[in-house]
Formats: structure tokens, C-alpha cells, sequence
């Protein structure tokens, strides 16, 4: 049992070694639960056919093999328009849709946390609202305003909405409310330095582990976007959903399809793992705060 003690005004925490043997069964068991599902797909992607359609079923695979993604990339040769086409635009507007939207939520961000002005709290009490909505609550109002300025079946009709996403402004506004120093702010302003150069030198520095989450969090959105309603021109369409084409085809694409699951999951992943520290400290300074 935990007890609490007192040391020349400090408190102590100190636990016995049975509960911390229990709290390591307990985040391994979550860990292991959570890790199953990428472990099963990684196995479903290397199982021939007549393993993949065995009965009862096998988490593990007997017979590894590639044939699955020789098939993956047969198919993908077979593509109406080069299969570099769908990769290419899933990486352009994934990384202009992210940097954009960084810009644009820092920025606004930094405005509603440090600078007080008329409507400020309106503003951001707007922004907490629209969180409760899904985007197809506004996909007709979003449609004739991409067609009022030209951007349908455009990278633009992709990347300009990824810009506005409300929860990347919220989550920065919190945390520049508790990240940023008020005296540090002002500080830099007596000594001479524009809003601007406050907020890029700074805050922003100051706030990385919120930018960083940032950028997962846009990116995951982006890169695993399918089709649009705004984009019928396959020239424009995306990596996930050509993949999804491919995955439609039935039984005799079960093992390309596993295969391209297992491609869609790396990259998103592979930034988790590399950002997953920032990723924690953000959720753990940034939650609802008057």
C-alpha cells in the first residue's frame, strides 16, 4: 500500500514492490492488447492464401511468404494512371495540408492565448463548439464555397479545408495558455521586438511539443484520407484510395489487400513512434481550461 511521508516539508510517494509488480502486469497486458491488432495484420500480409482462408482461423503464419506483395505491386502496375500518381499526391497534399495547417493554428493560436482583444473569448468559445460537430455537418456549405473559388477536383479542395481543422487550434491555444511565459512575452516586447518575431522566435520554440503533435495529428488525418467528394479526376486521388480499389476486388486479392493494409500503417506509425513523447506531454497540459 502506498504511504505518503513527510521529509523536511516534502512529501515522499513510496511504494511496495507488490504494487509495483502489479502496475508493470497491468501496462504490459494494455500494451500487448493494443499491439495484437498490428501483429495480427503483419501476419495476415504474409500467410499465402490457403492459410488465409483456414478454418478456425491462426494468429501466427506457418509458411511465411512475399507473394502477397509481389501481387500488391503486379496490381498496382495495372493502375489507370501510374501508381507514383496516387503516392505523389497523397505525400504532396499531406505535407502542405500539415504545414499550412501548423502555420495557420500557431499563429491563431498565439493571437487568442497572448493578445487580448474584442471577441477574443467568443472566438475561442465558437472553436470549442464546432469541436462537438462532424465534418459532414458542413460538407454542403464546404462544397459551394470550393466551388465559388474554383476548387474542385484541385489539390486545393484537399489541402485549404485541412488548414481549418479546429482541434489543431485548440489543443495549441491551451497550450500556449500554460507553455508560454506572459513575462518572457513582454519582456521581448520592451525591448523592441514586433508580435511577429515574438511569436516565431519565442513562442513557437517554447511550444514545440505541441507543433509536433501538431503535425502527427494533421498527418495521420491527411494520409490516411480516401476518396473526396471534391475529386472525381483520377489524376488527383490518393494513395489509400487506390489501395481501396485494389482491396475491393474480393477473395482473390485477400492477400494484397493485407499487404496494403500493412504499407497504409508504416509511415503514420513510424511518426507516432518518433514524436510519441510530445505526443503525451501535449494531451497532459492541453485539456479543457476556462
Amino acid at each position: 500500500m502506498a504511504k505518503l511521508r513527510t521529509r523536511k516539508h516534502k512529501v515522499v510517494l513510496s511504494r511496495s514492490a507488490g504494487g509495483d509488480a502489479g502496475i508493470t502486469v497491468v501496462l504490459t497486458l494494455l500494451g500487448l492488447f493494443m499491439v495484437l491488432p498490428m501483429a495480427y495484420v503483419i501476419m495476415q500480409s504474409l500467410k499465402p492464401l490457403d492459410e488465409l482462408w483456414m478454418y478456425p482461423p491462426r494468429f501466427y503464419v506457418m509458411n511465411p511468404t512475399f507473394s502477397n506483395f509481389k501481387d500488391l505491386f503486379s496490381l498496382m502496375n495495372t493502375s489507370w494512371v501510374p501508381f507514383s500518381r496516387y503516392i505523389f499526391n497523397t505525400v504532396f497534399t499531406s505535407v502542405m495540408g500539415t504545414f499550412g495547417h501548423l502555420f495557420i493554428a500557431s499563429m491563431c493560436a498565439y493571437a487568442l492565448a497572448k493578445i487580448k482583444f474584442p471577441g477574443g473569448k467568443a472566438i475561442f468559445k465558437t472553436i470549442q463548439t464546432s469541436l462537438m460537430f462532424h465534418s459532414t455537418v458542413t460538407a454542403i456549405t464546404s462544397f459551394m464555397l470550393m466551388s465559388f473559388f474554383h476548387m474542385i477536383d484541385t489539390y486545393w479542395a484537399i489541402i485549404v479545408p485541412a488548414w481549418g481543422y479546429t482541434l489543431g487550434l485548440y489543443l495549441m491555444k491551451q497550450f500556449m495558455d500554460t507553455g508560454v511565459s506572459d513575462a518572457v512575452l513582454e519582456s521581448a516586447r520592451l525591448d523592441g521586438a514586433s508580435e511577429l518575431r515574438t511569436y516565431w522566435t519565442i513562442a513557437m520554440p517554447m511550444v514545440k511539443p505541441a507543433w509536433l503533435t501538431l503535425i502527427v495529428y494533421s498527418f495521420q488525418t491527411l494520409w490516411n484520407a480516401g476518396s473526396s467528394i471534391y475529386i472525381y479526376s483520377e489524376q488527383y486521388k490518393s494513395f489509400n484510395y487506390a489501395i481501396g480499389q485494389i482491396t475491393a476486388g474480393g477473395i482473390k486479392r485477400a492477400g494484397a489487400s493485407a499487404a496494403a493494409t500493412v504499407l497504409m500503417m508504416l509511415v503514420p506509425i513510424l511518426v507516432f513512434v518518433i514524436t510519441q513523447s510530445n505526443i503525451i506531454e501535449t494531451m497532459g497540459t492541453s485539456g479543457m481550461k476556462d
